[in-house]
């Protein structure tokens, strides 16, 4: 029998990819994801699991929990995030209650709960704490961990959270060591090692999946999203005038926007370029907006696509995508890095072999 996994908060399945990508050991027996596209999207690459299209607290009042070795996921970080409004007590926040509750009705060896480093110094960390010592979670011990998926093997440095928790008849389950003395780290070079720099292609193929008013667009294979977008003339002369690790501040004054003028400082990552030989920054839902951070392609003078924001991702060639190419995106942009999964998985193998 494999290493049964339930996903919750799935998305499109990162986390999940990761450990299938550790060993064919583990199998993902049910998901839990409330965006459509982001739902079928896992059950795409995923077939065998029952993937459940539904807020999960919705689920929690009707649904079955299935029995499983592990639980993991990552509970919405909107309220935490350093770009969010960091609303103390949003609702959102809350949702990590429900990852407790299904924890606590399966009874899993282990969790892995992933989110963004602010989670650490919210008021959520202390509840967190009081129902690891006498609630939800009182059967479980747990560690908490601040760490940068580059040091684990992605081409993309993102700084996040993660708790693993151990059922207290089980061996702890410690954080993997980073393999950052190990090796050197992943940069976008290695990412887009084989893709095409010159991209003319702008739209999705005409392809369709699923019943009714349910029918999406896809599913597409991450090879089929090397898109890019119709650029405005002020953009083209843009991105050709900031150079190789450049940024807005590389503008002349008639290329700039009135808030840049006004603003000399701050973010250097504003309509920046990725560097070839470093990991990336962040990367965010938006990465198709130039405007919105570094996400300039290192030489073209284009924002990165898709395919290679998988890549920085971590998510292969022949994973599968449903969803338009702002939903695609926002589903890239919120999942874990595919490199950050297989370090975790590999720890969790040793408990079950």
């Amino acid at each position: 029998m494999g290493i049964r996994v339930t996903d919750l908060f799935s998305g499109a399945g990162g986390l999940s990819q990761g450990l299938r990508e550790a060993s064919p050991k583990f199998e993902m027996v049910q998901a839990v994801e409330m965006d459509i596209d982001a739902a079928l999207t896992y059950q795409a690459n995923f077939e065998a699991a029952n993937v459940v299209n539904s807020p999960i607290e919705v689920w929690l009042k009707d649904g079955t929990v299935a029995d499983c070795d592990v639980i993991v996921g990552g509970p919405p970080c909107q309220g935490f995030s350093t770009l969010g409004k960091q609303i103390v007590d949003d609702e959102k926040n809350l949702l990590w209650r429900a990852y407790a509750q299904v924890v606590k009705q399966a009874g899993p060896k282990y969790f892995v709960m992933e989110n963004v480093p602010q989670f650490v110094k919210s008021p959520q960390k202390d509840v967190f704490l009081e129902e690891l010592n006498d609630g939800m979670l009182e059967n479980y011990t747990a560690s908490i961990h601040q760490v940068n998926t580059a040091d684990y093997g992605a081409p993309q440095s993102r700084k996040r959270m993660i708790i693993l928790g151990s059922r207290k008849d089980c061996p702890q389950l410690y954080m993997p060591l980073p393999i950052l003395f190990q090796t050197e780290l992943a940069t976008v070079a290695d990412a887009f090692r084989g893709l095409p720099m010159k991209v003319t292609d702008t739209d999705l193929p005409e392809r369709f999946t699923g019943p009714g008013e349910n029918r999406r667009p896809g599913p597409f294979f991450t090879h089929e999203l090397h898109l890019t977008r119709h650029y405005e003339e002020i953009s083209k002369k843009r991105f050709a005038n900031i150079p190789a690790g450049g940024n807005r501040f590389n503008l002349p004054d008639d290329l700039k926007s009135p808030c840049w003028r006004k603003h000399t400082s701050g973010s250097g990552d504003v309509m920046g370029r990725l560097h070839w030989d470093r990991p990336s920054v962040t990367i965010r839902t938006e990465f198709f907006k130039p405007e919105k951070g570094r996400y300039i392609h290192p030489e073209e003078d284009r924002a990165i696509t898709h395919h290679e924001a998988a890549r920085l991702m971590g998510f292969p060639d022949n994973f599968k995508w449903v969803g338009s190419k702002t939903s695609i995106a926002r589903q890239i942009g919120n999942a874990v890095p595919i490199p950050l999964g297989i370090a975790i998985g590999n720890e969790l193998l040793k408990h079950f072999d």
